[in-house]
């Protein structure tokens, strides 16, 4: 059978969803895909080798929020979804993708190592006519300077024996609206029918699917979409700083901008930006334009000013503190919300993490927290738990409290009512009139 009559075969399969699906990594975007094809009667194995995600999801318990412990424990039992803590099954899928993390280090350079290991493995066990898809956020270049000839150590050729695409992620952690299935999704493929099959196979999970014409292009509008976000939240937090000094809300300003019905969209100020994309985005792109003599000098002033926000946090709590017959050492604090945003148990890279840091290393070493999402993190080497319930005579134990991520489920009139000093990163005080309230970017 020559390659036409392989691929033909293979469009048939995928439009009847005969095939099989392995994805690589199963975390907050590895483990929704895999179950949204699961969930759809395609076989599908997940594959990480964290065996304690696999221990976890083969004993019921789910550790992604924002799909159904039901769905995911559904599909296991059901047999749609077989998980491996090794690459032994890469050989039976027909469809292969990456959902590895793609961290920065320590300088904040790529650390693509994750993709590099994943792409190694899938080359000792690559057959002919697989499609292999990168949806990994990394910088443009990676699919093909990166991958391609880790994959082409088979001795398969990309494009001709085996296939390859990069199509970026999209999850927003805690969106019950735009989900999975429902977000369209960017595919670009080295070569046409890359792209064409790629596509296929992401059809039988997501809804709508848009080509582009390289995986470069591909990379380089995640980029763009992160950037944008970064950019626009380091401008409204500027000027909530420029407020604060020169005595307007920074808040009001927004809602008052928000009215116009065109060429704007509201961003808004907090305590620094957290999660994966945003954060560490500007930097991958940074580090790929020195590649090419150019240096992405707007936007890695937008990524230090968000950057720079948990430290003027910082400045806002010792500020208050030293208007308290306390010093910092006696000082108690409160922080409300660790997750980097609201109603998630997302902990990556967390504003309020690097907040209680920050404060620990001026001698505030009284500090609590309460997250119903976090029960418990690690600070400078200790384990803290999380505040069991949010009380009154609980509040009133505090110098500071602190609202770093604004929960749904905390009753902001019974803070407001019972804490000596509240101070606000996130207006989640709205609409509360209360003396106590110091407010981010509100001007006092």
């Amino acid at each position: 059978m020559d390659t036409f009559e392989n691929i033909s075969e293979l469009k048939k399969r995928i439009e009847s969803g005969d095939v099989t699906i392995g994805v690589i990594g199963l975390g907050y975007v590895g483990l929704p895909l895999a179950v949204e094809f699961a969930g759809k009667g395609i076989k599908t194995i997940g594959i990480d080798i964290d065996t304690a995600k696999i221990d976890s999801l083969k004993s019921g318990k789910n550790y992604i929020e924002d799909i159904s412990d039901e769905l995911v424990s559904g599909v296991i039992k059901g047999g749609s979804l077989a998980l491996a803590d090794n690459f032994d099954g890469c050989g039976e899928c027909d469809a292969l993708f990456i959902c590895v993390p793609t961290p920065f280090t320590a300088n904040k350079d790529p650390d693509i190592s994750y993709i590099i290991d994943a792409a190694m493995k899938i080359s000792h066990n690559l057959k002919k006519n697989q499609v292999v898809i990168l949806k990994s956020t990394t910088f443009p270049g990676t699919t093909e300077k990166y991958v391609r000839p880790l994959l082409e150590s088979s001795g398969l050729i990309a494009g001709e024996d085996f296939y390859l695409a990069f199509s970026p992620e999209r999850i927003d952690p805690g969106n019950k609206v735009w989900t999975t299935s429902n977000t369209p999704i960017v595919v670009g493929g080295i070569n046409q029918i890359s792209t064409d099959l790629a596509c296929g196979f992401q059809r039988l999970a997501v809804s709508e699917v848009v080509p582009v014409s390289t995986p470069a292009v591909a990379e380089m509008e995640k980029l763009l979409e992160n950037i944008y976000r970064s950019v626009n939240i380091s401008l409204v937090n500027e000027l909530a700083r420029l407020c604060d000094r020169i005595g307007i809300n920074i808040w009001e300003v927004i809602d008052a901008a928000s009215t116009k019905p065109f060429g704007f969209m509201p961003f808004y100020p907090g305590p620094g930006i957290g999660g994966h994309c945003i954060l560490i985005d500007p930097y991958y792109l940074a580090w790929m334009a020195r590649e090419h003599d150019f240096v992405t000098k707007f936007i890695t002033l937008a990524a230090e000013i968000n950057e720079d926000m948990p430290f003027y946090v910082r400045a806002m709590v010792i500020k208050e503190i030293a208007k308290q017959e306390v010093t910092l050492r006696t000082a108690k604090v409160l922080i409300l919300g660790m997750a980097f945003k609201k109603d998630v148990n997302d902990l990556r890279h967390s504003p309020a993490l690097k907040v209680a840091e920050l404060l620990m290393e001026e001698g505030i070493t009284n500090i609590s927290y309460h997250d119903p999402y976090i029960p418990e993190i690690e600070l400078k080497g200790d384990v803290l738990q999380s505040e069991p319930e949010l009380t009154a005579t609980m509040l009133g134990r505090f110098d500071i409290v602190l609202i770093t991520t604004g929960h749904s489920v905390f009753d902001f009139e019974l803070i407001a009512a019972n804490s000596r000093v509240v101070i606000d990163t996130r207006n989640a005080c709205k609409g509360i009139e209360s003396g106590n309230i110091i407010l981010l970017g509100e001007g006092k």
